[in-house]
């Protein structure tokens, strides 16, 4: 059972959600160990997301394309190049957010957490299979896009406040802590896969293009995660670094579109355990 400082502390944290939403990666910021049944571990600190190489590149071109013609992406069908940027710019959504996380244990090596990443709100489960100093955990997650991004930040034609997605994600960590808990590292895999949609982008009427322009993306991705975290009794300092590579399909503006490359979503958060 919680306490009642827990439940409060919870409760917090459920309110602080919505304080705050822009473009980031979705770390997962906690080892592969869980915590003991009824404890509760909360979370806090920044996340970000860096794309390279080709589909920075994507984003890149759309962005010199918006600065040359102010009517762009043009009538539908006629700009492949924009497509895939805009296509990064809703499913990839490179950016710096927030991140606030918070997992309780559950009893028999269950825990579930529920954080949100600035882009998006992730609930997951997991079990971790124990040995003294080491540790396999395997869970599942689910995710809802909920992007409210300032739109003079992105791509232009691009417009993000109606993005509504979800999706899923399974992560497998291997990992270890001393005895004391001062340090725990882990490492493992990602995989997981995202669908998004945009209704409504610009209200603005555009020469060519005859009403809302709509976007759908699904977007594939796998990769590694490795994290560290140190400190002492009740407070810990995490950081984490998960490399994916990133693949979306799908259409904007009539337009058939894919985009592939890496992604790099480095993230930092101060733990605190009751």
């Amino acid at each position: 059972m919680l306490t009642v400082a827990r439940r409060r502390g919870l409760a917090l944290f459920v309110v602080s959600l919505p304080l705050a939403a822009c473009g980031g990666g979705s770390p997962l910021l906690h080892p592969a160990h869980v915590l003991p049944s009824g404890d509760v571990r909360v979370a806090a600190g920044t996340s970000a997301n860096v794309a390279v190489g080709s589909i920075a590149d994507d984003l890149s071109t759309a962005r010199n394309i918006a600065a040359q013609d102010p009517n762009a992406p043009g009538p539908p069908g006629q700009s492949p190049e924009y497509a895939r940027g805009a296509l990064v710019a809703a499913a990839v959504a490179p950016g710096i957010a927030p991140f606030v996380g918070g997992r309780v244990g559950v009893g028999s090596h269950f825990e579930g957490g529920l954080a949100y990443t600035g882009r998006s709100v992730r609930f997951d489960a997991r079990r971790s299979f124990e040995d003294g100093a080491w540790a396999l955990s395997i869970g599942a997650g689910l995710s809802a896009a909920l992007y409210g991004r300032d739109q003079s930040t992105t791509l232009p034609n691009v417009e993000l406040q109606s993005l509504r997605g979800w999706g899923g994600d399974i992560p497998v960590l291997v990992g270890w802590r001393s005895a004391a808990g001062i340090y725990q590292a882990w490492g493992g895999a990602r995989l997981g896969v995202e669908r998004d949609i945009v209704d409504t982008i610009s209200t603005e009427p555009r020469p060519g293009v005859p009403g809302p322009i709509r976007l759908e993306a699904t977007r594939t991705w796998a990769g590694g995660v490795v994290g560290l975290a140190t400190g002492f009794r009740h407070v810990h300092v995490a950081v984490e670094l998960d490399v994916a590579y990133q693949s979306v399909v799908g259409r904007y503006n009539a337009t058939e579109a894919t985009v592939k490359g890496v992604t790099l979503a480095p993230a930092t958060a101060l733990w605190w355990s009751f």
